[in-house]
Order: structure tokens, then C-alpha cells, then sequence
């Protein structure tokens, strides 16, 4: 397996120490770093920076989402940041959600796999240098009966540019593997990973491409606990930060972390939770949660468990593990990730 993370400029690290970390973990040896935007700082900008402080990983937007620019602009972003850090871009896309696209965005959330498979045509049809021209469900390229005729980019003609998409719903993952070069996946049970492969398979079916045609990219927190007391302080600490998942993500009607534990086997759990969180008792939420939610969904334990598990991960199919490095300070997440990558290697 590969090897990745995840930084956001406005997370709760200081700017200079979400650089000082990727500096840093490029020489631990981490294969990719992806830059998520959600609703805090934009991706691009900080992906441009970025490029210029590293020589070998990967960069990708971990996501741009669809819809709040339009598909020729994320085609120039993607063309303009390839370019910028020597081919060694990923296009990340993902539709979001309706809070998000809705509510921060003021963007219609409507028909998002019709959106989505829209913008990967038209991003493709910009890159391989052609003059744009798309009539669609959601979107049209140029725009009808203006004065407007197709143009292409000025940039040099980038075909190959890896799309991969976030995707957590069956008809998304189904649309992943139709179409993307790679899958960003979250809420991942090895156990459970049918919920996921059996849509993403029946995509890739449909286009005549197999799963080594897919770059399966799953993330998870990866922590490591000196013994039992320790493991179960960590445990305890995440059921709060996933029933906020179950119960909080999205809107009210529409939660894709919900559905996605409900399909790999922890419906009512999932129900009951977000119905506490929903009704405001947070810790009743959170205390329904179960250890083994918290250890299937993530890389936690002694370091002969986080191998052991690593080995499940790699079995199960996925190509690329996403580490979210625990730890308070800089120090402690780079050391943190040092260990995993090392157990990344032994696993293989």
C-alpha cells in the first residue's frame, strides 16, 4: 500500500505548522497529500503554496466540490496546478452535501450525481485541449443563445490528469467507478466493504474496467496506545467525534456518514444516535456509540494491533491508506505518522 493525509489550512493547526508537517512528513516518505477545503480555507491556494515547498509527493484536492465553480474553472485550476508542481497533481471532486452546497454556498443541491458526472466531462474535455462544448441537465458550455462561442484552454493539453472522486451513497460509488481513475473513501469497515466494492464494482463493469483500473484510497485517524487504560480513553474520545458524524454531518434529512455506517451493518445504532444528537443530547449520543464502531472505522490500538489491521486494510482491496496522525503538537503527529509509515512498509 501507499501511502497519504489529509491537511486543511484552517484546521486547528497554526498555517506555519500545517506547512512545517507536510514539509516534514514528505520526508518521512508519504506518497500523497491531500488538501480538503469543506468549509473553511479554499484548496487550490493552498495546494499552489505547496507545490512550491515540495520536490516528490503527490498533491491532490481532497475535494474541490462540484457546483460551487464552474467546471471550466476547476479545469484550469487542475491544469494550473499540474503544471505548477511538475505532473504531480490529483484532481480530487466530490459532491458534498446540501448544508455545505446549500447553506455556505447558496448553490442549488440538486441532481448531484447528474452534476458530477457533468463536471468530470467537461474538466476532461478542457484538458485534453479541446474547445469546450457541453449541453447537459445542469449545466451548459458556452452558455445558450448569449453571444458566446466554444473556446480551449490556453494552457497545454494535460489528458492524463488522475480524477478521483469522494463518494459515500451506492448510485455515487457506482458513478466512481464508471468514471474516476481513483475513489476517496471515508467510514471504511473492511468487514463491511461490500456496501461499498459492490456499487463501485458494478460501475467499473459498466465502463469494461476491472478494479485495478482504480486507485482505492481509504482514510482513517491512526493512534497508538501504550496499553488498555490508553486504548480506552482514545476510544472513548472518538465516540463524541463519530456520533457527531452519525448525528451532525449534513442536514437534518440528508447524512451520507449515517447511511454509510447503516450499510455496513449498524442501522439502528446509526438511527438512535443521530436521533439523540438531533434532539440535542450529545452525550447520549456518543454513549451509544460501540467500541467496535470506533475500531473498525479507524487505526487504533498497540502497534501490533494497527499492523494487524493495516494487513485487513490491504486485503480488503484498498491501494492507498490516508493517515490522520494523532497527537497534540506537531512533534507527536510526526512521530505518530513515522510510526504508521513504517508499518505501512512492513505490511506492504
Amino acid at each position: 500500500m501507499r501511502t497519504a493525509t489529509t491537511v486543511e489550512a484552517s484546521g486547528r493547526a497554526t498555517w506555519q505548522e500545517t506547512l512545517d508537517f507536510v514539509v516534514e512528513a514528505e520526508k518521512l516518505g508519504l506518497d500523497i497529500c491531500w488538501v480538503a477545503e469543506a468549509w473553511g480555507s479554499d484548496a487550490p491556494s493552498t495546494l499552489g503554496f505547496l507545490a512550491g515547498r515540495t520536490q516528490s509527493m503527490l498533491l491532490g484536492s481532497g475535494i474541490m466540490q462540484v457546483g460551487v465553480r464552474t467546471a471550466v474553472a476547476v479545469a484550469q485550476a487542475a491544469a494550473t496546478l499540474n503544471e505548477m508542481s511538475d505532473g504531480r497533481f490529483l484532481l480530487g471532486l466530490g459532491p458534498s452535501g446540501p448544508q455545505v452546497i446549500e447553506g455556505l454556498h447558496g448553490v442549488p443541491f440538486a441532481r448531484p450525481m447528474t452534476r458530477t458526472r457533468e463536471t468530470i466531462e467537461i474538466v476532461r474535455q478542457a484538458l485534453r485541449g479541446e474547445k469546450v462544448s457541453f449541453s447537459g441537465r445542469t449545466m451548459a458550455v458556452p452558455l445558450p443563445d448569449g453571444e458566446g462561442r466554444p473556446m480551449r484552454l490556453s494552457s497545454a493539453p494535460q489528458p492524463d490528469l488522475p480524477i478521483f472522486l469522494a463518494t459515500m451513497s451506492p448510485k455515487m460509488l457506482e458513478l466512481t467507478g464508471e468514471l474516476a481513475d481513483g475513489w476517496l473513501g471515508t467510514s471504511f469497515v473492511p468487514e463491511g466493504s461490500a456496501a461499498y466494492f459492490t456499487h463501485l464494482d458494478a460501475g467499473l463493469a459498466k465502463a469494461g474496467r476491472t478494479r485495478k483500473d482504480l486507485d482505492v484510497c481509504q482514510g482513517a485517524e491512526v493512534a497508538f496506545a501504550a496499553d488498555e487504560d490508553a486504548l480506552r480513553a482514545m476510544v472513548a474520545t472518538r465516540k463524541k467525534e463519530l456520533a457527531f458524524s452519525l448525528g451532525g454531518m449534513g442536514s437534518a434529512t440528508t447524512n451520507y456518514y449515517n447511511d454509510a455506517y447503516s450499510r455496513q451493518g449498524w442501522a439502528d445504532v446509526a438511527a438512535a444516535v443521530r436521533e439523540r444528537w438531533q434532539g440535542g443530547d450529545r452525550d447520549g449520543a456518543a454513549g451509544l456509540v460501540t467500541d467496535e464502531m470506533v475500531l473498525g472505522t479507524t487505526l487504533i490500538g498497540t502497534e501490533d494491533m494497527v499492523r494487524t489491521r493495516l494487513g485487513v486494510w490491504r486485503d480488503a482491496g484498498v491501494d492507498v491508506v490516508r493517515l490522520y496522525p494523532a497527537g497534540e503538537t506537531l512533534d507527536e503527529r510526526l512521530t505518530t505518522l513515522g510510526r504508521a509509515l513504517d508499518l505501512v512498509r512492513e505490511v506492504g
